[in-house]
């Protein structure tokens, strides 16, 4: 047995069995960030034998004191691309994809297929959603994680329990960022790092499965909590799903939620250009036969839309994250 992994294989519980179910392990890791920076590395150095990183950013001097894995020298390059340079120095032996584009629902899929397990760092709620319904579509675990502030989560979802949807069923009404609300680099690792040793107790099988568990981090107080969410209903009635540009259809209707300052210009043509107080409390004055599609930057605003849209009566609704 190679002695690179001689102090994890000497566990009962990973042995030459579990290294060899860690080596012929596929896993896709969504975001090269303060997450992904650390579940990428431990799931390098633990042996996994295949990682796909999609992550469409570049490396700035802002993200160095939580991505340490980053150098100065790799400020401007890709992050898909400069991470698998820096995994493949440590460990040559695993196989390492960079994908250096947005996930999007227009892509998920056959992303998706390429592995086994699939982990959400992006730290997006449209990712996220996006993310949760393709692998609860195909039955495949969803380890996602989010940091905040000083407060945050992991959770494993799918391939067999319930998906993120029905534990989260909204968006919150406001969604901070790292750039807005900050973010300790600690507090990072810290999640990161829970990510990584779910992902790793997934590919092993130990019980009991921590599929269907969410373990909660205050970063202030330094206490854990969590619950689990085995028994959690699937959202009922008609799903708000997350949809690519390209699957816009001539015949919806289409809402850009954006202020003209934001974005002077929509990349449909044809686009209503509303605010979100617009539609609160509105009357209905759509025609009930066409789908609307709602865009926003993030999907937050959209989601708020369309849930109010919802309440009078409008079903047929779908989201466009249009990102920066």
């Amino acid at each position: 047995m190679n002695q690179r992994y001689s102090r994890q294989t000497i566990l009962p519980e990973v042995g030459t069995a579990g290294q060899a179910r860690l080596r012929d392990a596929r896993v896709l890791v969504v975001g090269a960030g303060g997450l992904g920076c650390a579940v990428l590395q431990y799931l390098g150095a633990a042996g996994v034998g295949r990682l796909v990183i999609v992550d469409h950013d570049r490396v700035e001097e802002s993200n160095l004191h939580r991505q340490p894995v980053y150098r100065l020298s790799d400020v401007g390059l890709l992050k898909a691309e400069a991470i698998r340079a820096a995994l493949l120095e440590s460990n040559p032996e695993v196989q390492i994809e960079a994908v250096s584009e947005r996930l999007t629902p227009a892509n998920a899929a056959s992303l998706v297929a390429t592995a086994d397990l699939i982990v959400d760092a992006a730290d997006s709620f449209a990712v996220t959603y996006v993310l949760s319904d393709e692998c609860h579509r195909v039955t495949k675990g969803l380890v996602s994680a989010s940091v905040l502030g000083l407060t945050g989560y992991v959770g494993g979802f799918c391939g067999g329990v319930p998906s993120y949807r029905a534990v989260f069923p909204d968006i919150p009404r406001q969604a901070g960022s790292c750039a807005q609300s900050g973010v300790l680099g600690t507090a990072v690792g810290v999640i990161g790092t829970l990510q990584a040793h779910m992902v790793l107790a997934i590919l092993l099988d130990l019980q009991p499965t921590v599929l269907g568990q969410l373990v909660t981090v205050d970063f202030r107080t330094l206490r854990f909590g969590g619950f689990s969410f085995a028994a959690a209903p699937e959202p009922s009635g008609a799903v708000i799903p997350f949809i690519s540009a390209a699957q816009v259809d001539r015949a919806d209707i289409v809402i850009d939620l954006r202020s003209l300052i934001e974005a002077p210009v929509s990349p449909f043509a044809a686009a209503l250009r509303l605010d979100v107080d617009d539609l609160l409390g509105a009357q209905p004055r759509f025609p009930r036969e066409h789908r609307i599609v709602l865009c926003c930057r993030t999907g937050v605003r959209a989601w708020r839309a369309a849930r109010a849209l919802q309440s009078q009566g409008h079903q047929n609704v779908a989201l466009v994250a249009i990102g920066d």
